[in-house]
């Protein structure tokens, strides 16, 4: 298992991160995993034998009841420097500021994740998703106040655009208060739409990437094939519906790609789909998730594979999506003055 630095931060995190949302099965959670604290324990095991050190959850996941059984499993002293992670801001309650990124809500929303992981310090507390009603001001100072009692270690976002971690940072400067040094993110063959700002302004501004679905729900897992029925057993069979998919012909020749250069290896499609972002610039750790130890042992193995560059150029050039404006104008006509953030993007096109 490799280890890299979490953005800015001296904090080392492994590559693969293992992911809980199929923890509990509350709720809407139930279409992804229902698993108790028995099954769940031994995944974790699994992960941390791998080497994984970093944990994964939310406090809407199954209505907390994904950290309650995180809790009962690695909850007291830690022992392989396990590290956690969690996120606030969706609804927790039926009052109206049970919801939020509010200092009311936050402050609240991070006392309860304690709580039910039955842990002193939460490692990495991120924001799980963007707020247009709380003042930047104050979210940041909340998070800021955290960290300074002890509470929270480091801190990220989940699921921002690119002006809006820009504002945050700007906050965070100009008010001398704790910044973020990761964000979660969508990122996969599938989806490659972060390349357009969100992997760029990492690079820029020294933030780690983590991935959530790196396989996009299992449709990069070579389950799903074109022409077929849904498998069940799986997300989509179950009514799973993110990611949304715009351009079915284009997924089922980038999962024809996958297959064909994993069959060549000798190994799942998965492995190949999560190889190629754990090899993307500016990932940090992509996160895993299921119900089995097949899958997980599949997924962990990923850790261990490397990619020729006739295999990554091959999926780059089923999955590059067209340039958006003002990118394409850059690449026309600033294409002598492009940052390492700006190559990101715009490399990949410059010789079309």
């Amino acid at each position: 298992m490799e280890y890299r630095l979490l953005g800015r931060s001296g904090l080392k995190v492994s590559t693969i991160t293992m992911g809980t949302m199929t923890f509990g099965g509350v709720g809407w959670a139930k279409t992804v995993g229902d698993l108790g604290v028995k099954e769940a324990k031994k995944l974790v095991d699994m992960c941390v034998d791998a080497g994984v050190n970093l944990l994964d959850t939310a406090d809407v996941y199954s209505q907390g009841a994904s950290e309650e059984i995180l809790g009962e499993i690695i909850g007291g002293p830690r022992k392989n420097g396990v590290l956690i992670a969690t996120k606030a801001r969706f609804p927790m309650g039926p009052g109206v500021n049970d919801v939020g990124s509010s200092r009311q809500h936050l402050i609240q929303a991070c006392e309860a994740s304690l709580k039910r992981m039955k842990t002193d310090v939460i490692d990495l507390y991120q924001l799980h998703e963007w707020d247009g009603q709380t003042p930047l001001e104050e979210t940041m100072e909340a998070l800021d106040t955290l960290v300074r009692q002890g509470k929270v270690r480091y801190i990220g976002c989940s699921n921002f655009s690119g002006w809006h971690i820009m504002k945050a940072l700007g906050v965070s400067e100009r008010d001398k208060r704790e910044r973020f040094v990761s964000q979660q993110i969508h990122y996969t063959l599938e989806a490659r739409d972060a390349e357009n700002e969100l992997v760029p302004v990492s690079i820029d501004q020294g933030l780690g990437i983590l991935v959530w679905s790196p396989i996009a729900g299992g449709l990069l897992s070579g389950k799903h094939r074109r022409n077929q029925a849904t498998p069940e057993g799986t997300r989509q069979f179950a009514g799973w519906t993110e990611p949304p998919i715009r351009d079915e012909n284009r997924l089922w020749n980038i999962v024809e790609t996958l297959v064909e250069i994993a069959d060549g290896r000798g190994v799942s499609a998965a492995q190949v789909a999560l190889a190629w972002l754990i090899g993307r610039k500016g990932v940090t750790s992509v996160i895993i998730g299921g119900r089995t130890k097949a899958q997980f042992k599949d997924n962990l193995a990923s850790a261990e594979l490397r990619l020729t560059d006739e295999e990554r150029k091959r999926l780059d050039d089923v999955s590059l999506q067209p340039l958006m404006y003002p990118y394409w104008h850059q690449r026309n006509t600033a294409n002598d003055r492009l940052s390492e953030a700006d190559l990101a993007l715009i490399g990949p096109h410059l010789a079309k």
